[in-house]
């Protein structure tokens, strides 16, 4: 079988288990199986796949009709131009969170203390100690398994952050940061309904955030001014339809 045909095949497979953009998935995962670039790899398609190739691509489109992330299957994920490995049991790093980590860039200077709360992979505290280099940064998560991840990834783009086992500020006290990060769980009851096969497979520790989505911007927000600076930043993500509800409880916990 060809590379082509390969690839031909690959992609019906995915796109009658309703695969979104399947093709481009295909491709991708045989890239990795042969360790090329995607690109080059379909410009010289009509080599012929070798058996071993071929085996372990067909284990790598299996999962992938199972509506596994294609970055647990891959392994890896760009985050702000550095890559994060990633597994599961950590939520996958998304796009719209590099507008969080430019946010909070733009206001960290040299010598600031930053916190990240729920860093998972540690994309946002990596992020940051690399791109800021003159950051102390702190990241904490409630879980083993991400806080793990995240260390590997630090010594995988060689930063230092600190890393702290916490439920949010709970293993901080008498620290003070002067800007706070997180993206935190914010799926509500009923959204969490409605996410695609590939999102109920991240941990849902790591998605649910109550029946209004609104738990954890409750709970940071009040505890927050405690382990802020004076004149500091408390930065979130926030899902699309939460804007003035975590306004509201921002300025309510300010006074």
């Amino acid at each position: 079988m060809t590379i082509r045909e390969a690839l031909k095949a690959a992609a019906a497979r995915l796109e009658a288990a309703g695969v979104p953009n399947g093709d481009y998935d295909a491709a991708q995962m045989l890239a990795h199986v042969l360790g090329e670039d995607a690109l080059m790899m379909r410009l010289n398609n009509h080599r012929m796949l070798s058996d071993p190739h071929a085996a372990q691509y067909e284990q790598l489109i299996a999962r992938r009709e199972k509506r596994e992330p294609m970055q647990y299957i891959l392994g890896e994920t760009g985050f702000m131009g550095l890559t994060f490995h990633v597994e599961p049991g950590v939520l996958c790093p998304r796009p719209d969170t590099e507008i969080l980590c430019e946010e909070a860039l733009r206001r960290i200077e040299p010598g600031m203390r930053v916190l990240d709360i729920g860093t998972g992979s540690g994309a946002l505290a990596v992020s940051i100690a690399k791109l800021a280099p003159g950051a102390q940064v702190t990241a904490v998560d409630i879980s083993d398994a991400a806080l793990a991840v995240a260390k590997g990834n630090a010594e995988r783009n060689g930063v230092q952050v600190r890393f702290v086992q916490s439920d949010c500020f709970a293993a901080l006290d008498g620290e003070v940061f002067d800007v706070i990060v997180s993206n935190p769980p914010y799926i509500s009851g009923e959204e969490m309904k409605t996410l695609m096969p590939e999102v109920c497979m991240e941990p849902e520790l790591a998605l649910y955030g109550g029946e209004d989505g609104l738990d954890f911007y409750r709970r940071i927000s009040r505890e927050a001014g405690a382990y802020l600076h004076a004149g500091g930043y408390l930065l979130f993500e926030i899902g699309w339809k939460q804007k003035d509800a975590v306004s509201a409880l921002v300025r309510e916990a300010i006074g």
